[in-house]
This record gives structure tokens, sequence and C-alpha cells, in this order.
């Protein structure tokens, strides 16, 4: 069945729900930019607080825990309603920011990013999930486009903002610059959202969450730790990926046999729910490949300041802002979205292919070229599959449905970044040596030169022009090797774009009442059937 192309219905928010989605808005601002806004500061707060041989643990504490409460909230959500779980997580949220801005030591502020990312995983997917509630499917392109656009801004706006932050004020306004933002939002969700929620009945799954979160725990950390903090093939790494293997057999047992799991598997019978989550898992592991390494290209090969290679991401992320925004209103104004994904994912993999081309004797313009394909390929990729996914499931499963999505996301991001990493670190102790001239090894650390040491322009400022011209040489061998293996990703990407099915976006909301009994209907095509109760409604009334 083929998406509808027909004219998109008259249809808008009332004022309630447009206050409501500022305040959305506002709360994906603050949890988003504080991803961004404290990277140019990191090396000043480690300086401070001391921990530089933990330094990664300041992003992966709130990565781990969000990661985490993304399924959990999203379940939870679905059974007891969207309106106190968000605004818990947004105080969450402003609470470990305060607390963060406040600490004495080092593993004071980890302890604080994670309760940061305790809300942070919150907001993230309950953001979306609430869109869903307020927003017919055909409708939700253009909100999502704009939500999409805020990830965009504070992507450039987060580090330039936090490094004249840092300079004017210290890097603890760091996390407290934002807490305006987010009391504006508590104000706003606490005022207008009044989503109605059928509350069910049900006893929550424990157990399922228990084993989840631990396997989960397990996993990401070896994914994080493996090639950095300890080698792949180290007991610590082995025997995290055995435990969360176990774990995740345990979590499945636990879910065919729970009343109402937490992460329920018969959603993933539903095809365009599997090949949506397979192509987010896939766009987002080539993503952050792009985005970690890029920078670190423009200055290993390029040569150019860590000012300017920060700045240089700049066309991307104007690019995926620009895109997504207007693959938002085309999705709405034409009821279409396969078109979208598989031609978002297909420029991509024209993006990597220009990335490829790329050489030690490259321009900046060169790089730029690619990085706007790139990011306009994310931009018309990445947020359709949220409406994709919210479109083919019930009322009853869009927190849990829409949580999947998120994790994935999450997930690919984490992956992504260790596994290439660990692809350019290995690469280079073979392709720097290569371009370097014969007899200098005496005078090369006795470690030999890492992705640190060739990045530092004072190291390089240092070594003879041959010995530098060599390492730049061998940086743009083992970035091309980190390049070509995303290639395969967005393939896979491209290819799950290709079997998600085609079906029309609904121009109506759930109905609560209806969507007890829509269980059987989305195990079979993933849409609920229209009724005329419904049409064309924007509900605002009490969230029970």
């Amino acid at each position: 069945m083929t998406g509808s192309a027909s004219p998109a219905p008259t249809w808008g928010l009332s004022r309630a729900s447009r206050m409501v989605f500022i305040g959305l808005l506002l709360g994906m601002l603050v949890a988003s930019i504080s991803q961004t806004i404290v990277s140019p500061a990191m090396p000043i707060i480690v300086a401070d607080l001391g921990g530089i041989d933990h330094y990664s643990w300041l992003a992966t504490a709130a990565m781990l825990v969000s990661a985490v409460v993304v399924p959990i909230v999203g379940k939870l959500s679905d059974l007891y309603g969207r309106r106190s779980f968000y605004l818990a997580g947004l105080s969450i949220f402003l609470l470990g920011s305060i607390l963060a801005g406040l600490a004495p030591s080092f593993w004071w502020l980890v302890a604080a990013r994670g309760v940061q990312g305790l809300g942070m995983g919150a907001l993230m997917t309950l953001s979306q999930t609430i869109i869903g509630d307020i927003i017919p499917p055909r409708q939700r392109g253009k909100y999502q486009g704009f939500m999409g656009a805020v990830f965009g801004v504070t992507s450039i706006a987060g580090p330039l903002l936090g490094g004249w932050i840092t300079d004017h004020w210290g890097w603890r306004w760091l996390f407290y610059a934002a807490l305006p933002v987010g009391v504006v939002a508590l104000v706003f969700i606490t005022k207008y959202l009044h989503v109605p929620q059928v509350q069910r009945r049900a006893k929550i799954d424990v157990a399922g969450i228990v084993t989840l979160a631990a396997a989960l725990v397990s996993i990401l950390l070896a994914t994080s730790w493996g090639g950095t903090t300890y080698a792949w093939s180290s007991p610590q790494v082995l025997s995290l990926f055995a435990l969360g293997a176990v774990l995740l057999a345990v979590f499945i047992l636990i879910e065919l046999r729970a009343e109402e799991p937490v992460l329920p598997l018969r959603l993933f019978r539903n095809s365009i729910l599997t090949f949506s989550n397979l192509a987010s898992l896939m766009i987002a592991m080539s993503m952050f490949g792009a985005i970690f390494y890029i920078p670190v290209y423009a200055q290993g090969v390029l040569g150019v300041s860590a000012t300017v290679s920060g700045a240089i991401m700049i066309p991307m992320s104007l690019a995926m802002i620009v895109v997504g925004i207007v693959i938002g209103f085309l999705i709405t104004r034409t009821g279409r979205y396969k078109v979208f994904i598989v031609g978002g994912t297909l420029t991509m993999l024209a993006g990597f292919g220009l990335l490829l081309r790329m050489d030690y004797g490259s321009s900046e313009l060169q790089l730029t070229v690619a990085m706007v394909v790139l990011g306009a390929g994310l931009g018309g990729s990445m947020q359709p599959f949220t409406i994709i996914v919210q479109n083919a499931v019930s009322q009853r499963d869009l927190g849990v449905a829409t949580a999947t999505i998120q994790f994935f996301r999450n997930t690919g991001g984490t992956v992504g970044t260790a596994v290439l990493g660990t692809i350019m670190t290995s690469r280079m102790v073979t392709t720097i040596p290569h371009h370097l001239p014969e007899g200098v090894e005496e005078v090369l650390p006795a470690e030999g030169l890492g992705a640190d040491s060739v990045l530092d322009p004072t190291l390089l400022a240092e070594l003879p022009q041959a010995m530098a011209e060599a390492v730049r040489r061998g940086m743009a061998d083992a970035l091309h090797t980190v390049f070509l293996a995303a290639v395969p990703l967005v393939l896979l990407a491209v290819i799950a774009s290709m079997l998600v099915k085609s079906i029309p976006l609904r121009t109506t909301l759930h109905d609560p009442a209806d969507a007890r009994g829509s269980v059987a209907v989305h195990a079979r095509v993933g849409v609920d059937a229209p009724t005329a109760r419904d049409e064309h409604t924007d509900r605002t009334g009490p969230d029970r």
C-alpha cells in the first residue's frame, strides 16, 4: 500500500497545545545544549578538579544513564501518563545541572552528570512522544522538523557559547546558564500539558527493568571502554560483553512471560518498526563517525586549529537543519515519507563517497562540500523515522515505540564512536610509520605517535617538516579507512529504508477509548482505523 499524496487537511494546534509545543522545544533545547556546551571546557574542568585519567567519564556517565532510562520511561509513560514523568525528568535534569555547577571534585561532577542523564533520558523520549499525543501523524512532520532543528542549532551554538561562557564567567556557569530556560519550560508544561491518558492497572515489570538496565550498562560500558581504557580482547571488556549477553537472554525470557513487559517483543513483529529501528541504528553509527572524526581530519590532516575545526562543522549542521525542516513540511504536505528516507540515506552515501575522495592534498572547500551533502542526507533521513514508527503503533504503545527509536540512536552513537575510533587508532600504528623518513625511529616517543600526540599542535610544531608531513599523510590514510568503514553502515541504512512499508499517515489522533482494542489491528498492519469522533481534534483534556 502506498502513502497518500492527497493535500494535507486543514488542521491547527489550539493555544494550549501551542504552549505545550513551545515548552517541549525549550525542554529539548536545555537537554540537547547540555551535551555540546561543555565540550570546549573539558580540559579546563579536568585541570581544575583533576581526574585526567578518567576524562571520558564526564560524557560516559550521562550517556549510560540516559540510554538505560529511555525504554523504561517510555513504557511507564504508556501506563501512567506522560505529564508526571516529563515534569520529573525536567526537574531532575535541572537538579543535576545545579549539582554539576557546585561540584567540588571530579567524581562529584561525574555523579552530577549521571543525574543529568537521568533527566535527559526522560526529556528526549517524552518530548517526541507528547508530540505524538497532540498532533496527528500527517501534520507531525513540520513540528518534528522544528524539533530536529533544535539539535542542529545546539550543535552549532553549544560549543561557541560554551567557549565564551568559560572564558568570561568560568566553567561552572556552563551548567547554570540553561537553568532559566529550563524553569520557563517547566512552567509551560505544568500549566498547559493535560493530555488525556487511559491509565492501565498492570503489574510493573520490575524483573524486566532490572535485567534490561544491567544488560545495557554492561554492554555500553564494554563498548565505551573497548579500545580506549582497555583493549577489546581484555578480560574486563570480554567479561562485560559476556555478562550483557547473558542478561539479555534472561531479559527476553522474562519479557515473554511478563503480564505487561517493559519492552513488548511483539512490537518487533511489526516490520515497519523493526526496519525503522535498524535504519536509525545504522544512521547513528555512521553519523557519529562523521561528527567525531571530521574535526580530527581537519586538525590532523588539514592542520587547522581546534577552534576552526569546531567551526568547520557548521555547514553540515546548517544543511541538516534546513533540509530537516523542509522535509518535515513536505511530509505534511504530501503524506509521503518513504521517498525522503530512501533519498536521505542515499544522499548520506554520496556524502561519505565525497569524504573518501579526500586525501592529504585536499582543501577545506572540498571538506565543506562533503559535509554539506552529508548534512543534507542526515536532515532528510533522521527525523522521519520517529513519525513512521509512531504512525505504525497503537496509542497504548506510543511511548515505548518512540523510546525504541531514541534507544537505537543512542546505542548507535555509542557503538559507532567506539568502533570507528578503534579503527582509526589501530590504522595509525601502521600508516604513520609508513610515511616517516627512514632512520627517524630513535627520535620518536617510546610509545610512538598516537592520536593525542599527532593532534597536539605544540608537538607537531617541534617536528621537522618531513616528519610533520608524514604524520599528516598517515592520519589521512587512517581516516580514509574510518570513512570507508562507515559506508557499509550507510548501505544497510539504505536497504532498511527501502524495506520500510509505505502506509498512509493518519489525519486523526488516537482515541484513548479505542486504544484498548487496537492491538490486534497493529499486529497486522500497524495502523489504527480512524474514527469520526477524533477527526481533526486537538486533545487538551485532563491528564488522568
